[in-house]
C-alpha cells in the first residue's frame, strides 16, 4: 500500500508509483528487469533491464500534462550526464572490462499517456 500525506503522494511516492507502472509496461514490451532504483553518489538509475543482448538503463519521468515540454523534456543535458556517469560506475561494478552492449532509454507518462523513447541519449 502506498501511504498518502492529506491525501496525496509525497514526490518519492509517486516517482515509485509511476516507476511500477514503466517496469510492468516494459515487462510486458519482453525486457527483463535486472535491477530497481540503483543509488550511488553520482546519481540513481531508475530501472536496468535486458533487452537481448542490451543492458538498458531507463529513466522513468512522469509529469500530470505536457505543459511546459511535458515529460520528455525534463530529461535535461545536466540529468542526461549524472545517469550516464552512474551507468558507468554500475557497468564497472558489475562488469568490469567486459561491459555488455548498453543504451539509455525515457519512459515519458504524462496524464494517460506512456511514451517510450529507445536510445533517448548516448554516452560520448
Amino acid at each position: 500500500m502506498i501511504w498518502k500525506i492529506n491525501n496525496r503522494w509525497t514526490k518519492r511516492q509517486t516517482g515509485n508509483e509511476f516507476e511500477r507502472i514503466a517496469e510492468q509496461f516494459l515487462l510486458e514490451k519482453g525486457l527483463q528487469l535486472i535491477q530497481r532504483n540503483f543509488s550511488c553518489k553520482l546519481g540513481e538509475l531508475d530501472l536496468i533491464m535486458q533487452e537481448g543482448e542490451t543492458l538498458v538503463f531507463i529513466e522513468v519521468r512522469y509529469r500530470k500534462s505536457s505543459a511546459f515540454g511535458g515529460s520528455e523534456a525534463s530529461v535535461s543535458a545536466t540529468k542526461q550526464k549524472r545517469l550516464i556517469r552512474t551507468a558507468q560506475l554500475y557497468l564497472q561494478q558489475k562488469h568490469g572490462n567486459r561491459p555488455p552492449m548498453c543504451r539509455f532509454d525515457v519512459i515519458a507518462i504524462s496524464g494517460d499517456n506512456t511514451n517510450w523513447i529507445k536510445n533517448a541519449f548516448y554516452a560520448n
